[in-house]
């Protein structure tokens, strides 16, 4: 009997007890026979000893350091990398704060075989997350909110029976099968932490691959508390190198990320209008700044 591997693609920093918890819940799946899952963990550079930790209790887990300065998108990149050499049959992206439900591999794999059967040779399958606080969603797949903005996203919730389908996807467990990877490739280098999973998704669609939501929720993950995200009337203290961040600047209704990279994102993603998508997030932003420069002109 042939096996099915599955790389599990993951990158971490200083989470050692999240990164072990999620390890914990990947070694709990319930998979059926013939499955192999083949686990690579970028580790960025952490200094409380998460890598240490990992060999000791998951030696299956393909273990290798980063440059600290990888993020996000730079170790799921690396960790791709390091899969591709072993060309496996799938590939699941996997947050290492993304606790998996004990049959959420499993149920993964039986919507990709299904979508399979009816013609969908190249459909990436997503699963959603709960916030484990509030049990309301908190990742998975997102939508074109408006049909004049289609780089303005929402979420969507799963069908509790069918899969759904919907435009792109976070990248906190995605299943991608390996016609799709040979198609669409690594994730954009381009990209440093936010955008990198959204520009994927969309890039897939236009080389004819689908995305589908796997019906219910397949997990927990934290959403980005509201805390760390600024209100609009504290945007008269920010500086421009905030917004060149890595992971941006977020507000209450929007991430401010990084010029550059938004850049190429509207460019890539945004068609003829690329340019008016770009400079749009920003408006707030140069309005105020504006209005600072011409109050210390008066003075």
């Amino acid at each position: 009997m042939r096996q099915t591997t599955i790389a599990i693609l993951l990158t971490c920093y200083n989470r050692r007890e999240k990164t072990l918890r999620c390890l914990q819940a990947l070694s709990e799946q319930n998979l059926p026979l013939g499955i192999e899952l083949k686990p690579y963990l970028i580790d960025d550079g952490s200094t409380d000893g998460t890598a240490e930790a990992v060999r000791q209790n998951y030696p299956n887990v393909r273990v290798r350091q980063g440059t600290g300065s990888l993020f996000w998108n730079g170790g799921t990149r690396l960790a791709f990398e390091t899969a591709q050499a072993e060309d496996p049959d799938y590939y699941c992206l996997l947050n290492d704060d993304t606790m998996l439900y004990p049959y959420a591999l499993r149920a993964l794999l039986e919507v990709s075989d299904k979508l399979a059967a009816q013609g969908e040779q190249k459909a990436i399958v997503v699963a959603s997350t709960l916030d484990p606080d509030t049990n309301q969603p908190s990742y998975g797949g997102v939508a074109q909110t408006y049909f004049w903005h289609p780089l303005k996203f929402h979420q969507v919730n799963p069908d509790l029976k069918q899969p759904r389908r919907c435009d792109t996807f976070h990248g906190n467990c995605v299943l991608i099968p390996r016609t799709v990877a040979a198609l669409v490739g690594n994730f954009n280098p381009v990209y440093t932490h936010n955008l990198a999973d959204h520009d994927y998704g969309l890039r897939a669609r236009r080389q004819g691959c689908s995305i589908w939501i796997a019906p219910g929720y397949l997990g927990t993950c934290s959403a980005n508390p509201h805390r760390s995200r600024m209100v609009k009337s504290d945007l008269a203290g920010v500086k421009l190198e905030q917004v060149n961040r890595p992971k941006g600047f977020a507000l209450e209704d929007v991430t401010l990320h990084s010029f550059e990279e938004w850049k190429a994102f509207c460019r890539e993603n945004g068609g003829v209008f690329w340019l008016f998508y770009w400079l749009l997030p920003y408006r707030r932003l140069f309005w105020l700044m504006l209005v600072q420069r011409m109050s210390f002109s008066v003075r």
